[in-house]
């Protein structure tokens, strides 16, 4: 299950990485997409 939310996380913060180029607001992306990629790292590992 941890490895399933770890990989969920990770593809979350690649969906948003890819939203950070159509939104305006870079500073709130930015920070999601750190703390999902850190999650999902976390988790995997």
């Amino acid at each position: 299950m941890r490895k399933l939310i770890g990989f969920v996380a990770f593809w979350i913060a690649v969906g948003m990485l890819l939203m950070l180029f159509l939104a305006h607001h870079y500073l709130i992306a930015l920070i999601i997409i750190a703390l999902l990629l850190l999650v999902g790292y976390n988790c995997c590992m």
